[in-house]
């Protein structure tokens, strides 16, 4: 795709133009009353419509709901001009965003119809490949409100969206070893359930966070920005360390840039090993 952009500039030109008029059309559906849903890959859905979405969606308060796909690494051979890792910072940071990082296809399909009923702007992430499909189908997705997958008591593990199943892996890993993990899937990062993080931590001590995500403006820093005020803890961060992506299968990425099992045990025994 790098190399097809390079030689095709004035295609990617027009793509900018489209998603653009796409979020400017979608603003003034609302007007009409509609609830419109846009959709397409999470890069054009935020890096390259941005100040669309900003002075037309969030600022005016629109009600429109923001689909994004192919959001992370786990976008693939599609390569780092795809592969945006900043998306959850840039639209939390939006007053009135709701953001929503679903961990699989049932609960993706239950956020959908959840943000329907919510009156305002709403972000919805989700990834490229097929990762396993674990919670309920009939499950009550409630905004702003964490799911508790493991009580436990020596470290707290606060996971998002591909990374929650993972968590889900390295909680049984850590079992055998002894380590009673508390894993907790947060499918909102804002509103961050703040209620549910603290009374977990105020418990563990000690918190590991995991997400497809650059370390900065994700939700390991909305955890970090929470504790720091409320609660200072030792935290450990499973995310992208300020790098771009490149061009791999799903899984060879995740691996190389550490957002795997190995990668969730071995932030645990660290944050562990810190906790005083």
């Amino acid at each position: 795709m790098d190399a097809f952009q390079k030689a095709h500039p004035e295609r990617f030109f027009q793509i900018g133009i489209a998603e653009a008029n796409m979020m400017g059309i979608a603003a003034g559906l609302t007007i009409g009353g509609k609830i419109p849903y846009t959709g397409t890959f999470a890069n054009f859905s935020t890096g390259r419509v941005y100040d669309q979405i900003r002075q037309s969606i969030a600022y005016s308060h629109k009600n429109v709901k923001i689909c994004a796909s192919h959001a992370g690494l786990t976008l693939g051979e599609d390569g780092a001009t795809h592969q945006i890792l900043e998306d959850i910072g840039l639209m939390k940071m939006l007053p009135s965003m709701v953001v929503i990082n679903p961990c699989d296809y049932n609960q993706t399909k239950a956020a959908t119809i959840a943000i329907s009923k919510h009156d305002g702007p709403v972000y919805l992430r989700f990834g490229r490949p097929a990762v396993p499909n674990f919670t309920p189908a009939d499950q009550n997705f409630e905004i702003g409100k964490a799911v508790m997958l493991n009580e436990g008591t020596d470290v707290t593990i606060i996971a998002t969206g591909h990374l929650v199943w993972k968590a889900i892996e390295a909680g049984e890993q850590l079992a055998a070893k002894g380590i009673n993990a508390e894993i907790i899937n947060i499918h909102t990062i804002k509103p961050l359930d703040a209620k549910a993080i603290l009374k977990s931590v105020g418990k563990t001590k000690c918190v590991v966070t995991a997400e497809e995500h650059q370390m900065n403006g994700g939700l390991g820093d909305s955890v970090a920005q929470l504790l720091s005020r409320e609660m200072p803890t030792p935290q450990e961060f499973v995310a992208v360390n300020d790098s771009f992506g490149e061009s791999g299968t799903p899984d060879e990425l995740m691996v190389k840039y550490g957002l795997d099992t190995v990668n969730i045990i071995a932030a645990v025994e660290k944050v562990i090993a810190r906790k005083k």
